[in-house]
């Protein structure tokens, strides 16, 4: 199995901060962001690569970051992957890079999971990795406890068994409160069609877009993050989120 971290794009919402330094690399309590991640999938069995896709503006940082992340915690296997992007008018999308690395990578005979670098989460990974695997495919959900809340992100409804029947980007009139988050696993039956989206001219940006197009043709199952979980859309919730993730840190 192996992990793809989305981190090409450039958070124009967050200049001047995100200017020169790219999103995941920005520090919450004292670490950036995308160890956050790491750290939370170290404990993940059976792991292989973990990839990071980013952009030409920042894939050096990314690259100097990796070194040292990979000094500190050693036997973690670590890629940088560029996609050649410079700015946000070439951005290739999320799927769109997870299509670039799938290919060029040839990552389409195993397992994968897919997150985003500037998810932040307050527990271990294990779980969800363990109730994924064996699915077709899984989003990780979250309930944001608001409806006025989810009009931000995408709100999700499911069946009895948590298989997902609906998908919906900023829902204008949200029946739930449980949102689809940045956080994937896709079987290596599900893998290829990463190609099979873009060829047929799907729009290429937000991942959940690939769920919305995947669940009428395969079975999605969900699975309910614990704990907490912070996606980091402005210099206000950056903030927040440091002065509540100080205290997961060990």
């Amino acid at each position: 199995m192996n992990v793809l971290i989305l981190a090409a794009g450039y958070a124009t919402r967050l200049y001047p901060l995100t200017l020169h330094k790219a999103k995941p690399l920005l520090e919450v309590a004292g670490k950036p962001m995308i160890e956050w991640v790491l750290d939370h999938l170290a404990g993940v069995p059976d792991l292989e690569t973990i990839y990071v896709v980013t952009n030409s503006k920042f894939a050096k940082d990314f690259q100097t970051w990796a070194e040292d992340y990979q000094r500190r915690k050693p036997g973690l296997a670590l890629k940088i992957v560029n996609d050649g992007s410079t700015d946000d008018s070439d951005k290739l999308g999320a799927i769109g890079d997870i299509t670039l690395v799938v290919t060029r990578e040839e990552l389409g005979a195993n397992d994968l999971i897919v997150v985003g670098g500037d998810n932040l989460f307050s527990e271990s990974l294990e779980d969800f990795v363990q109730a994924a695997e064996g699915s077709e495919a899984t989003l990780a959900t979250y309930d944001v406890g608001d409806l006025e809340a989810i009009k931000k992100y995408s709100g999700i409804t499911t069946d009895s068994a948590g298989v997902l029947t609906g998908f919906e980007e900023k829902p204008a009139q949200p029946k739930t409160t449980l949102t689809g988050i940045a956080l994937y696993y896709f079987s290596r039956n599900v893998v290829p069609l990463f190609t099979t989206y873009i060829a047929a001219g799907n729009n290429p940006d937000q991942p959940g877009r690939f769920i919305q197009w995947l669940y009428t043709r395969k079975p999605v199952k969900t699975y309910q993050i614990k704990g907490t979980w912070f996606d980091i859309g402005s210099k206000e919730t950056l903030e927040e989120a440091s002065e509540i993730f100080a205290k997961f840190v060990r």
